[in-house]
C-alpha cells in the first residue's frame, strides 16, 4: 500500500526457478501488497519454488500462452484482486525490484499513469551486459518508433513497467497478441489513449539463466515493432482503422 492505493506485482514466469527466489526476496513488502505469478507450463519447478516461497496467488496454464498470453492472465488477475497499481517484475532477476517503491510512489502521487524501468537512460544496458547488438537494435527501433508515435521515449522495449489501474481496465489488452510483440502493442495503445508516460533509470543484469528474446523471434519482434508503428501512425492519419484507435 502506498497512499492508500492496493500494490500489486505480477510475475510472467516461464522456467524461472534459477531466479525467482531472488527477485522475490528483493520486492518490498512495505509497499507490495500482493503478489501474482502466472506460470506458463514452464518445464523446471518454477510453481514449487514459487509455492515454497509462500506466495498467495499462483496461477498456472495448461499450456504455454506466449509471453503477451501470460501478460494477460497476470493482468486481469490483478484488476480481479482490486489493484490500484500494477507493477509488472519478470522473475528472471534481469530488472532489479528495488525500483518498486519509485515506480508505485509515481502513479500514486497521480504523477503518471505509466512508469517504465527504462535501461537505456544512464549506462545500466552496456554496464549490466546487453549484448552491443541489442543495444543498437533497441537504439534504432526506439529513434523509429518515436518518429512514427510522435513520442519520446528513452526505450520501447523494456518489461519493466507500472500501470495505473484506470490504464489497465481502459485498455483493450484482449485485442492484442499472445507473443512478445504484446509489450509494444500494450505501449501504444498506453500512447494512443493519452496516458502520460515516465522513465525512470533502471540497472539490468543479463545472465544466461535470464530469459531473453534471442534468433527468430528477435527478427520477429523487430519487424513487429516496425510494423505496429506504421499501423499506429496509419491509424493516427485516418488511412486505417485499427486496435490503437482511441478516445478517452
Amino acid at each position: 500500500m502506498i497512499s492508500d492505493k492496493k500494490v500489486v506485482v505480477v510475475m510472467p514466469a516461464y522456467n524461472a526457478a534459477k531466479t525467482l527466489r531472488q527477485t522475490f526476496e528483493l520486492v518490498p513488502g512495505d509497499v507490495v501488497d500482493d503478489i501474482i505469478l502466472v506460470d506458463d507450463a514452464s518445464t523446471d519447478n518454477t510453481v514449487a519454488i514459487a509455492q515454497s516461497l509462500g506466495i498467495q496467488h499462483i496461477l498456472v496454464h495448461d499450456e504455454n500462452l506466449g509471453y503477451g498470453g501470460n501478460q494477460k492472465t497476470c493482468y486481469a488477475t490483478a484488476v480481479g484482486l482490486d489493484a490500484d497499481i500494477v507493477i509488472m517484475v519478470h522473475p528472471d532477476y534481469q530488472y532489479t525490484p528495488k525500483l518498486i517503491r519509485a515506480m508505485a510512489s509515481l502513479i500514486a502521487d497521480d504523477v503518471f499513469d505509466c512508469v517504465l524501468g527504462s535501461r537505456i537512460l544512464g549506462v545500466g544496458a552496456l554496464a549490466g551486459g546487453m549484448p552491443v547488438y541489442k543495444y543498437i537494435a533497441n537504439r534504432v527501433l526506439t529513434f523509429f518508433q518515436n518518429l512514427m508515435v510522435s513520442y519520446k521515449l528513452a526505450e520501447y522495449h523494456t518489461g519493466y513497467r507500472a500501470f495505473s489501474r484506470q490504464g489497465l481496465t481502459t485498455l483493450p489488452l484482449s485485442a492484442n497478441s499472445d507473443d512478445f510483440i504484446f509489450d509494444n502493442q500494450m505501449l501504444l495503445q498506453v500512447i494512443s489513449h493519452g496516458f502520460s508516460v515516465g522513465e525512470i533509470t533502471c540497472p539490468t543484469r543479463y545472465a544466461r539463466e535470464a530469459s531473453s528474446i534471442g534468433g527468430i523471434n528477435a527478427v520477429r519482434y523487430g519487424l513487429g515493432v516496425v510494423f505496429e508503428s506504421v499501423v499506429y501512425r496509419l491509424d493516427k492519419m485516418g488511412f486505417i482503422e485499427s486496435r490503437y484507435r482511441a478516445s478517452r
